[in-house]
């Protein structure tokens, strides 16, 4: 079954490796269905029901977004908020739509590395700051699966290093 790729990028034209990931996924359509919340929904008005169609169809799930501001764009927000609802992904006897579901974050995330930890600037590593993702997931009996990131883009983004993160994105998808 294709992993479904959830793609959360409010500008993903002037995007660097966002838009590089996604051009890669779409070269393999047999094995992921990418998903482009802001352009099936550029007013940001969600079809519920179609998304939650979308995830029911899917045993992988990925969320793929830029990390900035210490967190995720406000639409996969408000996603998780009118997606996941009561009955459906969770509270009921027919709730639990996502159970057992592989799902997973792949984050492009500015800052390198080593300044995600308690010595560094930020103090806190990505493990720290993804743990709400991490919490949302587990309550709704979904499989949470350790994170994919891409760190260092305002030091490093060259056409090597962008390179590079295609083939380190592929790798993941398939270890899922």
């Amino acid at each position: 079954m294709k992993t479904l790729v959830i793609v959360i990028h409010p500008d993903i034209q002037n995007s660097m490796i966002n838009k590089r990931w996604i051009e890669e996924l779409h070269k393999y359509p047999e094995n992921f269905c990418v998903h482009q919340l802001h352009e099936v929904y550029p007013d940001e008005e969600i079809d519920v029901l179609a998304e939650q169609k979308l995830i029911e169809n899917h045993d992988k799930i990925v969320f793929q977004f830029p990390f900035y501001w210490f967190n995720c764009p406000p639409f996969f927000k408000k996603w998780l908020d009118e997606v996941l609802t009561y009955g459906w992904a969770y509270g009921s006897k027919s709730g639990y739509k996502v159970l057992n579901k592989k799902i997973a974050l792949a984050m492009s995330v500015g800052i390198d590395e080593a300044e995600y930890n308690e010595q560094g600037k930020y103090k806190y590593t990505l493990t720290h700051l993804t743990a709400p993702f991490e919490l949302t997931f587990e309550y709704v009996k979904a499989d949470y699966r350790p994170f994919f990131a891409y760190y260092g883009l305002e030091l490093n983004a060259t056409n090597e290093w962008i390179e590079k993160s295609v083939s380190n994105y592929l790798d993941f998808l398939d270890s899922l």
